[in-house]
């Protein structure tokens, strides 16, 4: 074994300890809702290096409702709103066993995180059954190729955001691509308005995937302020995952994401018994971004899939926490998280983009 891989498993079991010491007191709030943003919608720029201009913090929920507490709306009422600082990270993160059932009521020390092979200099807040504001963009291939099972893809979608958006503060946006990718609904929590948006979308065209990924977080997920309110940030994702007409390349489409600090949860439309080419790219871009991607068996079990991604939003886990010799340098930082009890999974983002000044 040699010396960086000693020196990695060391800090990894170090920070379990560091962890447990560092842990916040109990506290729940819920921010206040936040002003979608108002930015239109255009084809995506060449494929250019973008500098990584937001703070993490700014980008992640970090709070919510202690375990044990129902997170009603009359409790968030009257919580306090956590305000996040320009060098804090926000985690978001799944807990499963094999068979991909969720783990609830973990604890802080339950967990080991390096952030850029360290451990954190300290941790803010950690907390379950998270009650935050959603911002969700639907992002609907409308490309020829899924002409025939669109229909159901539209109805499924419907249902999805009927079920998700409850409260006043959470907002969503519908985009549709082929060869360009339309805005068909601005950020809205107006439900007649979304299922119009959805409903106005029509097949046509080639497939420009990873310029309407780029675009969707360029445009409407990115967010360059600081110290305001965490939401937690997700795309929806319904394609083959086939590109054909895209100048945005991949590994910029899901840098991308990454500053915007947005999990891609995608569904494919493959219906074939094997898995394709599209099926991978789907699947990088869901993994790196700490999502995870569906392969529905029909048209007709597309809803399921939406349900499973309704269920995953309502059982995360948040982690807030303070980066070891952090530097506002623009790069990427690596994050590494497990549970102690290897029974359990742990899907989260493989990092994020430090903030720039």
């Amino acid at each position: 074994m040699n010396q960086k891989l000693l020196g990695l498993v060391f800090a990894a079991c170090s920070c379990v300890a560091a962890l447990h010491a560092q842990s916040p007191a109990p506290t729940s709030s819920t921010p206040a809702p936040a002003q979608p943003p108002t930015s239109t919608t255009s084809a995506p720029a060449p494929p250019t290096r973008q500098p990584a201009s937001q703070a993490p913090a700014a980008q992640q929920p970090s709070a919510q409702a202690p375990a044990g507490q129902t997170g009603s709306d009359a409790d968030a009422a009257t919580a306090p709103t956590l305000r996040l600082g320009v060098n804090e990270v926000n985690l978001i993160f799944t807990v499963t066993d094999k068979h991909g059932h969720y783990i609830p009521n973990l604890q802080l020390n339950d967990f080991a995180l390096l952030d850029d092979q360290r451990a954190p200099a300290k941790v803010t807040s950690f907390r379950q059954q998270i009650n935050l504001p959603l911002r969700v963009g639907i992002v609907v291939d409308a490309s020829t190729s899924i002409r025939t099972r669109f229909q159901f893809e539209q109805q499924s979608a419907t249902e999805f955001l009927l079920e998700i958006l409850k409260a006043r503060s959470d907002r969503a946006f519908v985009m549709g691509f082929d060869v360009t990718p339309t805005v068909e609904q601005d950020w809205t929590n107006n439900l007649d308005a979304l299922e119009t948006g959805i409903n106005r979308l029509r097949p046509g065209g080639g497939t420009a995937l990873f310029d309407a990924v780029y675009t969707a977080c360029r445009d409407k997920l990115l967010d360059v302020s600081r110290g305001q309110e965490p939401v937690r940030k997700a795309m929806i994702l319904i394609s083959d995952g086939d590109d054909n007409q895209s100048r945005v390349h991949p590994d910029e489409a899901i840098k991308e994401c990454q500053r915007a600090e947005t999990i891609i949860y995608a569904i494919s439309t493959n219906w074939t018994p094997s898995r394709g080419k599209g099926d991978k790219v789907l699947s990088d871009m869901a993994e790196a971004t700490g999502g995870v991607t569906f392969f529905p068996p029909s048209v007709e079990e597309m809803s399921n899939s939406f349900k499973e991604i309704e269920e995953e939003l309502r059982s995360q886990y948040a982690l807030t926490y303070t980066p070891a010799d952090f530097q506002y340098n623009g790069a990427f930082r690596t994050i590494y998280l497990y549970c102690n009890d290897r029974r359990y999974q742990v899907r989260a983002k493989k990092g994020y983009f430090a903030t720039s000044q």
